[in-house]
C-alpha cells in the first residue's frame, strides 16, 4: 500500500473556490441570520474548510432592515461605542441603530461571531450589506441562498 496517496490536502488563498452568495435576510431572526453567514464567511460549510485560511464565499446581504429580534430584545438590548475621548461611552437600544443604520445590526452581529485576530477582520470584509433589496454586485453573478430552506 503506498502512504503517499494520503495527502492531508490544505486549502489557501490560491486554491479556495471562492464564489459569491446573496442571502435575503427579510424576516429573519439576527442570530440565526448572522451565524448562518458567519459559517458562510469562514467556509466551514466546505468540504476543503482549513482554519488557518480564508477560503469562505462572498456574502452580499439584502433587506437588512427587514430582521428583527426574538423577544424584548428591540427594547432591551443595547450597543455601546465610545467616542474615544474621556467619558465618550455611548449607548443605543437596536430601535435608535435602525432608524439611522439598519445595516449596522446584522454587521455586528456577524462580527461578534467571527475570529477575534487578523483572519476575522479579513473574512469581515467579504460581507456587504445593503438595507434595501438593491445591491452593486451584479457583475459577480451571485447566487440566491435561502436560510429557511437549508441547514449550515
Amino acid at each position: 500500500m503506498d502512504t503517499l496517496s494520503y495527502k492531508t490536502v490544505s486549502a489557501n488563498s490560491a486554491t479556495a473556490n471562492k464564489e459569491w452568495v446573496v442571502v435575503d435576510a427579510a424576516d429573519m431572526i439576527v442570530g440565526r441570520l448572522a451565524s448562518a453567514v458567519a459559517k458562510i464567511l469562514r467556509g466551514k460549510h466546505k468540504p476543503n474548510f482549513t482554519p488557518h485560511a480564508d477560503c469562505g464565499d462572498n456574502v452580499i446581504v439584502i433587506n437588512a432592515e427587514k430582521v428583527r429580534f426574538s423577544g424584548k430584545k428591540m427594547t432591551d438590548k443595547i450597543y455601546l461605542r465610545h467616542t474615544g475621548y474621556p467619558g465618550g461611552q455611548r449607548s443605543q437600544n437596536p430601535t435608535d441603530v435602525f432608524a439611522k443604520y439598519p445595516e449596522r445590526i446584522v454587521e455586528s452581529a456577524v462580527r461578534g461571531m467571527l475570529p477575534k485576530n487578523r483572519l476575522g477582520r479579513k473574512v469581515f470584509g467579504n460581507m456587504k450589506v445593503y438595507a434595501g433589496a438593491e445591491h452593486k454586485q451584479e457583475a459577480q453573478n451571485p447566487k440566491v441562498i435561502d436560510l429557511k430552506k437549508i441547514k449550515l
